[in-house]
Order: C-alpha cells, then structure tokens, then sequence
C-alpha cells in the first residue's frame, strides 16, 4: 500500500557526522531537540481531549480501555497500562494493551510481527472485544500494518478509535475516531522514533489515563488515594497521607492503613468515626 504523504518521522536529522561529535555535545544536542516535544504535545491538546473524553465515556460505562502498537510504541502502551492498578486502584483487565509479537516482543525485537494487517485484531478477539469498549492504536509512523488493521477492523465492528502518530496524513491518521497528531520533526538520530516521538507517546499516555482515572473519581484532592500498597515507599506515602488528612501520628496512621488497606477506606471509616 503506497502512503501518499510525508513521513516526517523518517526525515534527515538536522544534525550530522554526530561520531564526530563529543560526549557533552550528543547530550546538549540530544536535550535541544527534547524541549521540543512539549510544545508539540501542546498543539495537539484539543484532539488529546476530544479522545480522553471518549475514553472517559467508555470507562464510566464499563468499557475496557485497549493499546495496540508494536516495537517502542507497543512498550509505551504496555507501560502505561501496567501501571494503572498499582497507582489507582482500579481491576488488571481495565487497560490492556497489545504488542505485536507478544510478550516476548517487551524484551527484544520480534521480526516481522507487526508486518500483518491481521494479526492486530486477531490479538483483539482473543480479549473478546466490543462496540463497549475503546481502542487505541500507537505507531510514530502512523503506517504500521499491526495497528492500522487493527484500527480499520475494529471500526467495522462498531468500536470507537483512538490514535497516536507523529505523521499528519498517515493511514492511522486518517483511519482512527480521534487520532492525536503530535508533529515532533525528524529525529537526532534519521529514524529512531525511540527518541522525540516515543517521549511525546508517552506524554500523550501519561495525560489520557491520569485525566482519565481522575475524571474516575481515583484521586482525592491531588492524592493516589486507591493505590495498591505493594511496597514499603507506597505504605510510607500513605501513611503521610493519612496523618496529613487525620492529624493522626505516625503509628497508628499506618495502622490503620494497613487495616483497611487502601488511604480512602482509611479515611473513611476515620471520619466516620470521627463526625466533626
């Protein structure tokens, strides 16, 4: 399928003989270009809304949120839905994201796994996905195979899209309910995508579900008030939390963390006791 557009993604770095370079001069050069990306995430932030409130819709319905992506864009998906549970609370299977090639592809370059327009949905049913649920494709490039058939499939069976591309113009562009297009320039290195795009993939992540999991009513005031307490910085937090909110001391704030196993029923069950 010839693309009719410019992949900016694949542009010439405006940088060269970079071997030549230093050490300090890689970093400075390399952190220039980085102090770009916000400004361009920034440009993008109404169509960032119009998905994140689609996605809001779905949740608060009962929907799953899916990622579907491969290589750097697939682990960026799978990052921030992995973190979703420990941080707020919420059920394993409320994000679930797909990378082609499987698992295995987190640690190490799976060949050829995202080349197949079907296999992206294929994943998908596996999860027995439906029009209640919504999905969203990640590819820098805005062509990978894995997601655009992915994205074009599950829009044939009624289910709303999201996508987020470095590429205006690209299939997943053009193909997704609300595609994101966060227009980064040509990488310090020609190509890597790692780099620009994959900081404003994760920017763009990082702001739907936090936005997302707010809106869910999972942070009190500016509090992860339902976060899992799977180690010892995460009961620390807690129980600061508790003795900000209860004027408890440091003892029993973490007493009653670890009784009622998450700051919110703490609270709770404190103020109910304690009726002002």
């Amino acid at each position: 399928m010839g693309e009719q557009f410019e992949k900016i993604t694949e542009k010439e770095s405006k940088y060269h003989d970079l071997e030549k370079m230093s050490i300090r001069e890689l970093l400075v050069n390399i952190n220039k270009e980085d102090k770009t990306v916000p400004y361009a995430v920034e440009k993008a932030i109404p169509q960032i809304e119009a998905l994140t409130k689609a996605v809001v819709e779905k949740l608060k319905k009962g929907g799953r949120l899916f990622y579907i992506g491969a290589g750097t864009s697939g682990r960026l998906g799978v990052v921030d839905a992995s973190e979703l549970p420990p941080t707020f609370g919420v059920e394993y299977d409320l994000a679930i994201a797909l990378i082609a090639g499987g698992d295995e592809a987190i640690r190490k370059a799976v060949e050829q796994a995202e080349d197949s327009y079907e296999q992206g949905w294929e994943d998908l049913k596996k999860y027995n996905i439906s029009p209640r649920d919504i999905l969203i494709g990640i590819a820098a490039s805005g062509t990978t195979p894995y997601v655009v058939g992915a994205i074009r499939e599950a829009k044939k069976h009624g289910i709303v899209t999201g996508g987020i591309t470095m590429n205006p113009g690209s299939p997943l562009a053009r193909e997704a309910d609300y595609p994101v297009v966060v227009v980064v320039g040509p990488e310090f290195v020609t190509g890597s995508s790692r780099m620009k795009a994959g900081t404003a993939q994760k920017l763009v992540l990082n702001m739907i579900s936090t936005a997302a999991m707010i809106q869910l009513g999972r942070v009190q005031d500016n509090k992860m008030v339902d976060m899992q307490l799977t180690n010892q910085k995460l009961v620390e937090r807690g129980t600061k939390m508790i003795m900000e909110e209860t004027g408890l001391a440091y003892e029993e704030a973490k007493k009653q963390l670890l009784k009622w196993g998450s700051v919110r029923r703490a609270l709770k069950e404190f103020f109910k006791n304690h009726k002002p």
